[in-house]
């Protein structure tokens, strides 16, 4: 690989405070703007960009450079947090959004631009005919922040060009980006019953898919993680309420450190959901709370300290694996779809003005994991932003919900997740593409090849299973599958994903499958306003 860009030899830039905004032609590799100074300085094979301002509320920073692709050029972008169904390669937009990087290729040449895992800035691109613009978000939730002197790291950038297929140099620019992730010491796999139950659970009903797992996955190596989801908390209601407190079960779940102990008896590994930020506990100082929503603020030391105890809660009643979700509609009050390009709207701010955004989502992802740490807990982040998190957490929920009731859902969120987030995989984490929704309302045909594609390309499979919906021989072909999914030797990509957005033909080099993910009418139009309801149960 080599690199295409100075990125120094910016040619324009703008820069954005609450006070006024400033335009730099020719700005260059240094900027001074008042008690403003943004720099750009070469690192080896990258470089950084610094901000430092005294008691001006800088917002954002806007660099440009004059490179130019060739116009056939087709172009890859990756998204805010989860995929919802819009992962693929596009022609050239000038309107386009790509956060965190973008890949660009042409007959043969393959370009990557992108600023490496857990930036201090929330960071995304644009390209044109004409050139390619970084924009770095470093307000304080919807404020300038206010770094009072502090110099700031906002952006390590880095950009390579090389002549290889396209997949291949996706993966290895990931590489580039993350040189220090984390991974689980053995695959994660097993069963989650949220697409069959939809937070109608118990303890019963946990024990009893336990046992149905440990079925599916009997002669396994490696024993499956039964994870309970939403529907255990003290304070649960059902299609109402999901957040905390997070102290005790409820009354369908009396006992939850008894709980982990009988499922650990039975033989499996023991996962639990959990969103730390959202909590109705009353004790809780309003000064701990976002002005934005109400929800646990971790810029304060205190509410930071208390995500922390209930981290070490789970941990101490036996559960190896936390799942975390919400945090990034928690934090910024809009789901990913809906950043574009900022992530949160103005007019309120985080307790402690003096860290962006990202800096803030950083500290409670490595609040989380490092209190898990103690105790060797596997950490799956789900609506969590993976570029600030990798490094942070062994798996990430890569796109938004699949569906247990309508089968187009799992086709456009899971399938398309998958593959376009598949290079991330084992290089800034295990990717999630999410759970197999075993139920009546969907065909076991379908459900088998997506079940297989995930096993394929070896990735974490997850299955929501209801009992009784499976016939002995749709069983069997399952198990078959579930044993594969528990060794993660297999290693499949999408070969047709620069022509398709839910790619049918899956290859190793050695063995090609083609699947069909249609049902017998096609796609479902109906189903197409489901990406603006990202936390929909049922159509």
């Amino acid at each position: 690989m080599k690199s295409p860009l100075k990125f120094s030899e910016s040619a324009y830039m703008t820069v954005k405070t609450e006070q006024e905004t400033y335009k730099i032609p020719q700005s260059g590799a240094k900027v001074t703007i008042g008690d403003i100074c943004i720099e750009i300085q070469e690192n080896g094979e990258q470089e950084d960009v610094y901000l430092t301002a005294d008691t001006s509320a800088v917002e954002w920073i806007k660099i440009r450079w004059n490179q130019r692709f060739p116009r056939q050029v087709k172009i890859l972008g990756d998204v805010w947090e989860r995929g919802y169904g819009d992962l693929q390669w596009h022609s050239m937009s000038a309107s386009r959004v790509m956060p965190w990087y973008f890949l660009a290729s042409h007959q043969g040449t393959q370009w990557g631009y992108g600023v490496k895992v857990r930036p201090s800035a929330m960071c995304c691109w644009q390209t044109d005919t004409r050139g390619i613009t970084l924009l770095l978000d470093v307000r304080c939730g919807g404020a300038g922040v206010l770094l009072k002197g502090r110099r700031v790291e906002l952006a390590e950038l880095v950009c390579q060009e090389a002549q290889k297929d396209a997949f291949s140099f996706a993966r290895e620019f990931c590489q580039v980006m993350c040189p220090d992730p984390v991974f689980p010491k053995t695959p994660v796999y097993g069963s989650n019953n949220w697409y069959y139950a939809y937070g109608d659970s118990s303890e019963a009903d946990i024990l009893e898919d336990t046992d149905y797992i440990l079925k599916l996955t009997k002669g396994a190596e490696n024993p499956p993680y039964m994870v309970i989801d939403d529907c255990w908390q003290e304070h649960h209601r059902l299609n109402e309420y999901n957040g905390g407190p997070w102290r005790k079960g409820n009354s369908r779940f009396p006992d939850m450190k008894g709980l982990a102990e009988k499922m650990a008896k039975k033989g499996a590994k023991t996962g639990i959901w959990v969103r730390f930020l959202q909590n109705e506990e009353e004790s809780i100082p309003a000064e701990w709370r976002l002005s934005l929503n109400g929800c646990l603020d971790p810029s304060h030391p205190d509410a930071l300290e208390y995500v922390k105890k209930d981290v070490q809660r789970l941990c101490e009643w036996g559960f190896h694996l936390i799942k975390h979700d919400f945090s990034t509609y928690d934090l910024f009050g809009r789901w990913g779809f809906e950043m574009n390009p900022l992530v949160t709207g103005s007019g309120w701010h985080f307790y402690d003005r003096s860290k962006t955004s990202a800096e803030v989502v950083k500290d409670l992802y490595q609040a989380i994991y490092q209190t898990a740490a103690a105790y060797g807990t596997v950490i799956i982040g789900c609506n969590t932003i993976g570029h600030l998190g990798a490094g942070l957490m062994h798996v990430s929920r890569t796109g938004d919900d699949t569906s247990g009731y309508t089968w187009e859902r799992t086709r456009r969120m899971g399938i398309n997740s998958l593959a376009f987030r598949l290079p991330q995989h084992r290089t800034f984490f295990d990717v999630d593409a999410d759970c197999v929704g075993i139920t009546e309302h969907i065909p076991w045909k379908l459900n088998r090849q997506w079940a297989d594609v995930i096993a394929e390309s070896g990735t974490p499979l997850f299955i929501s299973a209801k009992p009784g919906i499976l016939n002995e021989q749709e069983f069997a072909q399952l198990q078959e599958i579930m044993i594969k999914a528990s060794k993660q030797t297999c290693h499949k990509r999408p070969e047709d994903w620069m022509d398709n957005d839910c790619p049918e033909i899956w290859s190793d080099g050695q063995e090609t499958v083609e699947y069909d993910w249609y049902e017998d009418g096609g796609a479902s139009l109906a189903s197409k306003d489901e990406k603006f309801y990202a936390n929909i149960l049922v159509p």
